[in-house]
């Protein structure tokens, strides 16, 4: 309702506002993404936001409905009594004047006090033609002629707990914009809230000053007026003009406290301050809920990544009830548990790789530092001769071995910034044939291919070539002479195979796995001392798995069971 501001006109009061329209319900509309309707963390946040708006917005929706409905009805049944009464004035009080018909006061006091004696709370004023009151259904005359003024019944008096929720829900309707429509289309009504608002004893001012609005009451141009007085009444007015024919004798006023409308509206704001208290306990209680479904499990997971971090996650810190969950939480925590164990394992891996590494580079130390003491203590040129070549050879062996463990420690990081594209390995494999065969002594075995021209896989170029390199060089050291390294590609489904055959004494069983291990020491009789620093294998299984592919090795049998040779098979991302 409108606050503040100068009262309407005497019965020009224009209901330009209306009664209020109902603020519309928010309408969900789909996610096109299908995906995210499956998921549970957001259905739960859905229902949290949308359920209790969507029941304050049904019930405030329903109240101006219901208000409006109570004020239109109450104003029509005003309107069509005034009817009546100006109906009945016009046919049982008026006398012939000059052609013309006029109001006879003599004949219309008892009658409008006998028409509006049945409806309580209610008082009609009958103005003539020239705006001046005729009749009033509140006065009488007494014995001697005096004019005697019938009270109408006091205001009922407010409850204490109907007036504060009265305010309560006005407030509340405050903080919601809301526009304001007259029921079925037309214009509603505008209730004066003013504090000086008329009561009862209001009547418009129609003298010879007001000639336009004289007029347009006569003609039944007047909209109605409601106001809330100071003593919390609910007064509806309307005028209604009276017609003999088709000319006007007068105006009936008829005024009546609304109280039926009052108590009906607090009826209906109860109900609605009601479900605004469910609504408000259901938002604490989905609050509660997400709160431990979500903010709980977030403040355990960010614990286990401090715990983490503090070093005390090795056996596992996320909580198992987080890990069994179904929802995003679920994801989050398995991820997190995972990266922590794949974490942990690359520390112990890393440490592991230091002291193979610390072992590895004190045997050509101690070497070197054994023959360096000795050459200081002999004098024979051939004994120094034979120190310096150790010095020398362990040289190579230290160089080849750092050069080995830097690349090493480079192929993980490589990958991660590297972006896999597609690679055409056919022409890599036929180089590397053709370079074997162009530089092979005559006892050295023979490389055997067989791929297709164009064979394209995923991958990075250059580390590519290192992992066949590799393969190809460990299956021609431990090949007989004049033996035959056998190379076969072929694309398998989603994936492209690459097997490298030997005719050597294959690998023992239980080293099948451990072949590809860091340092693995065990080469063929004869090679020369340094060449190979024991991380060639270990280098390609990290290059293949980075590039998410796999790599193992197994022995090759004739048919009685006979090891003939060793197996290395690469399964990489076909391109």
């Amino acid at each position: 309702m409108p606050e503040g501001g100068a009262a309407p006109p005497p019965l020009a009061s224009p209901a330009q506002a209306g009664g209020r329209a109902a603020p519309r319900a928010p309408v969900a509309r789909a996610d096109p993404t299908r995906r995210l309707w499956h998921s549970p963390l957001l259905r739960r946040i859905l229902l949290m936001n949308a359920l209790p708006p969507a029941l304050l917005a049904a019930s405030l929706l329903y109240l101006d409905q219901y208000q409006n409905g109570l004020m239109a009805a109450e104003v029509e049944s005003l309107r069509t009594q005034a009817r009546i009464y100006a109906n009945g004035i016009a046919e049982a009080a008026v006398r012939p004047q000059d052609d013309r018909m006029v109001l006879s006061p003599d004949a219309a006091r008892p009658l409008l006090r006998r028409l509006v004696e049945p409806s309580p709370n209610t008082q009609a004023k009958l103005f003539d033609n020239n705006g001046l009151v005729v009749a009033d259904s509140r006065l009488r005359e007494g014995q001697g002629g005096a004019i005697v003024s019938e009270p109408l019944p006091p205001p009922e008096p407010r409850r204490i707990f109907a007036g504060t929720l009265a305010g309560l829900y006005d407030r509340l309707i405050g903080l919601f914009p809301r526009s304001v429509r007259g029921a079925s289309g037309r214009d509603g009504v505008v209730v004066d809230v003013n504090p000086d608002a008329p009561s009862f004893d209001w009547q418009p001012d129609l003298g010879p000053d007001r000639r336009e609005e004289l007029r347009i009451a006569l003609e039944g141009g007047v909209n109605p007026y409601v106001r809330r007085t100071a003593d919390g009444r609910l007064l509806v007015s309307v005028a209604e003009p009276a017609r003999r024919g088709n000319q006007s004798v007068g105006i009936v006023l008829l005024t009546r406290e609304a109280r039926e409308v009052d108590q009906r509206l607090f009826e209906i704001r109860f109900s609605v301050l009601g479900l605004f208290a469910l609504a408000l306990a259901l938002t604490v209680a989905l609050s509660v809920y997400l709160a431990r479904t979500t903010a709980t499990p977030m403040l355990q997971l960010a614990a286990a990544a401090a715990a983490m971090r503090a070093g005390k996650g090795r056996a596992g810190s996320v909580p198992e009830p987080l890990l069994a969950r179904r929802d995003e939480i679920g994801v989050l925590a398995r991820d997190l548990q995972d990266s922590a164990t794949a974490l942990w394992a690359r520390i112990d891996a890393n440490e592991r790789f230091a002291a193979d590494v610390a072992h590895e580079l004190r045997n050509p130390l101690t070497s070197v530092r054994s023959a360096l003491e000795t050459l200081l203590r002999v004098e024979k040129p051939e004994d120094q001769k034979r120190l310096l070549a150790i010095i020398a050879e362990d040289a190579v062996r230290m160089d080849r071995l750092i050069a080995d463990i830097s690349d090493s420690s480079r192929v993980d990081a490589e990958l991660s910034r590297t972006a896999s594209e597609p690679v055409d390995i056919g022409p890599i494999l036929s180089a590397l044939a053709e370079l074997h065969q162009a530089t092979r002594k005559e006892n050295d075995p023979v490389v055997a291919l067989e791929a297709p021209d164009r064979l394209v896989v995923r991958g990075v170029e250059g580390r590519l070539v290192q992992v066949l390199r590799n393969l190809l060089g460990n299956a021609l050291s431990f090949s007989p002479p004049r033996g035959t390294v056998q190379v076969r590609a072929r694309p398998t489904g989603a994936m492209v195979e690459l097997t490298v055959e030997d005719e050597g004494p294959g690998i023992p069983e239980a080293r099948l796995e451990g072949i590809f291990d860091r340092f693995y020491s065990e080469r063929p009789s004869g090679e020369q001392f340094g060449k190979h620093s024991g991380l060639g294998l270990s280098i390609s299984r990290q290059i293949v798995e980075g590039l998410r592919g796999r790599i193992s090795a197994e022995n090759r049998r004739d048919a009685n069971g006979k090891v003939i040779g060793a197996r290395f098979i690469v399964r990489l991302p076909a391109g």
